[in-house]
């Protein structure tokens, strides 16, 4: 078993999501539905092209401000 990060976003109507370790990505019309789709994408990928045993990188967020219409916000 493998833990691997799944970052998404909204395109239109449509959850994008994506393994950035992997590299893969699919979608879904729910968020539900997009990581089931990665996880299924992911785990075909890895059957061709396994994993290299490495560390698991620390992933964090963080806020900077930026304009938008001449006011400073925090976020957009």
């Amino acid at each position: 078993m493998v833990t691997l990060t799944a970052i998404i976003h909204k395109e239109e109507d449509m959850y994008v999501a994506e393994c950035p370790e992997v590299g893969t990505v699919s979608q879904g019309k729910t968020i539900e539905e997009a990581i089931y789709n990665l996880k299924e994408a992911t785990e075909l990928y890895l059957e061709e092209f396994p994993l290299e045993e490495k560390e698991h990188p620390f992933l964090t967020t963080f806020e900077i401000p930026i304009e938008m219409g001449g006011k400073k916000v925090a976020k957009a």
